[in-house]
């Protein structure tokens, strides 16, 4: 334990130093315990140039805030989307010592090859092409040696540093303490390589069954489950070339079909199947010798549920049909903050800013800055919106920016229109909608002879006085009784109130004798009975009848 703490503070020295080096003084300051002012960013580019400096775990997070336009300006989302994770590879003979032990099977009765050159390295594993001992071509992903340990202590430190601005309004306006679960929880996942398999397996059996047949024909890399584990990931090794390049070498005339391919395939994946490849960057499409198109590396996916899904999918349609109003009331409903106190606000900046896109032609809308520009809007106005939305607007950005490199006449909204009205026919309808509309037609039929005649009747009984409403209020008797409680109080008060007064009177006009003096008592005696007795039914909870 005492070594572990040691590390962490070695490493908040570490942190402190960059951060002093880059001057931003205000998470430096707190970092070493010291008294802070006022909260601030760093300008975009030096936010970035820290991030890079701090090591792999501190890109991941600053590639996680790239896609939070709900969190950060779009200054700042802007800079950090070009970040990459450059680090060194790890050498071969460490790597080798990590894959016999990961192997469930002796290492020379499965392998018959492994290239030790890295085909490529990231902050979390590396890979590498080996050939089977059939002689079938593989890919091995493998995580790196003491990767884990250190994620732990950097993700330690972060919550540390999150819980300590969080005790700002700045930190609490940003949910940083949430940030960094969220963070955390994707980290996690990536070191787990037994998710990713099965988030392989998983979004490949959706695409095989997919309506549409240009989808099924996405490759998605097989599994090899029976050689997998946590830290080894061993996959179908596919011969290619990345999208772009063998696009524009062995198909140009197929640009416009492979987008609009890619598009529905991921349509389907947000829309119906609520499981989604995170990161569709142009280097995880892979355009194959035999023609097809592969989607690759599926260790950074997002889902949604239900409930989110449906309201992501009319939030789409609401812009692809630009309506400010439906917009305002889909983005408070999957909003994680508490409603804006000026909704008019809200809705008339959703309304300037989607009449910027009214004048344009459907194929000059670039959605993905639409999708951007909707969460910049909900940050300005302290709406904080799910994580998963700015991966979504990320996605969608990269899937146009690819699909216009593919097809420069390629239109993202035009595109998605057919693919919604679709959509909504077989939530509303259902996969085979002619049954389901011939008996709404049969019940509209049978509402539309039906209803004059109860409209006859409703108004004859009207005319005839013999229609009674029946109204059944909850609170009515005890109402009632409040209200008797009330009155029979005040009868008391007036009762005893006029004892007392009829006492005065006697003893200031009567005449001095026994009689006077003892009619005058009786009042008095009785007065103050009355008053006792209403005083103690006034404290005692029980009501007066």
């Amino acid at each position: 334990m005492l070594s572990g703490f040691a590390r962490t503070t070695e490493r908040q020295g570490e942190i402190a130093e960059i951060l002093l080096r880059n001057g931003w003084k205000f998470m430096r300051q707190l970092l070493l315990g010291k008294k802070v002012g006022e909260p601030e960013l760093p300008p975009p580019a030096v936010l970035r140039q820290i991030l890079v400096e701090l090591g792999p775990v501190y890109v991941k997070l600053g590639q996680l805030l790239s896609t939070r336009a709900d969190i950060l300006p779009a200054s700042y989302t802007q800079a950090l989307s070009a970040l990459q994770s450059k680090v060194p590879a790890v050498d071969w003979e460490e790597m080798e010592v990590m894959i016999r032990r990961e192997l469930p099977q002796p290492y020379g009765t499965v392998f018959a090859h492994v290239n030790p050159q890295p085909v490529a390295a990231g902050s979390i594993g590396q890979t590498y092409r080996a050939t089977l001992a059939d002689g079938t071509a593989v890919a091995l992903k493998v995580q790196r040696p003491g990767i884990g340990p250190v994620i732990d202590q950097d993700v330690t430190l972060l919550r540390s540093l999150a819980a300590l601005v969080a005790q700002t309004e700045w930190g609490q306006s940003l949910n940083l303490v949430t940030l960094v679960d969220e963070f955390s929880a994707v980290l996690v996942r990536e070191l787990d390589f037994t998710q990713e398999a099965q988030f392989t397996r998983t979004i490949g059996a959706n695409l095989h069954q997919s309506p549409w047949p240009e989808v099924q024909t996405l490759r998605v890399p097989r599994v090899y489950g029976e050689l997998s584990t946590s830290r080894l990931l061993v996959l179908e090794w596919l011969d290619g070339l990345p999208l772009l390049a063998g696009y524009r070498t062995t198909a140009q005339t197929q640009g416009g079909a492979i987008a609009r391919m890619l598009l529905r395939a991921f349509f389907q994946q947000i829309c119906l199947d609520g499981l989604f490849h995170a990161d569709p960057h142009p280097g995880n499409f892979f355009y194959l010798q035999d023609g097809q198109v592969a989607l690759l590396d599926f260790g950074n996916v997002a889902s949604f549920d239900p409930r989110t899904q449906g309201l992501i999918t009319e939030l789409l349609l609401a812009l692809v049909t630009l309506e400010p109003r439906r917009c305002v009331q889909l983005t408070l409903e999957l909003s994680e903050s508490p409603r804006p106190d000026d909704l008019n606000q809200l809705e008339q900046d959703f309304g300037r800013l989607l009449r910027r896109y009214y004048p344009r032609s459907l194929g000059q809308v670039n959605f993905g800055q639409l999708l951007g520009d909707i969460l910049e809007t909900a940050r300005q106005n302290r709406v904080r919106l799910p994580g998963s939305m700015g991966v979504l607007a990320r996605t969608l950005a990269y899937l146009e920016n690819i699909g216009r490199e593919l097809d420069p006449q390629f239109d993202l909204v035009g595109e998605l229109r057919p693919l919604m009205g679709r959509l909504l026919q077989q939530q509303f309808l259902g996969a085979d909608g002619m049954p389901a509309l011939w008996q709404t037609a049969l019940d509209l039929r049978s509402l539309s002879l039906d209803s004059p005649r109860q409209v006859e009747l409703l108004l004859q009984r009207v005319n005839s006085e013999n229609l009674r409403w029946q109204v059944n209020l909850p609170d009515m008797e005890l109402l009632q009784r409040a209200l008797d409680t009330a009155s029979s109080r005040l009868s008391y008060s007036v009762v005893v109130g006029a004892f007392i007064i009829g006492a005065a009177i006697i003893f200031d006009r009567g005449q001095a004798n026994i009689q006077v003096f003892l009619g005058a008592g009786l009042l008095l005696v009785g007065a103050m009975t009355l008053g006792f007795w209403l005083l103690f039914r006034i404290l005692r909870p029980n009501r007066l009848r």
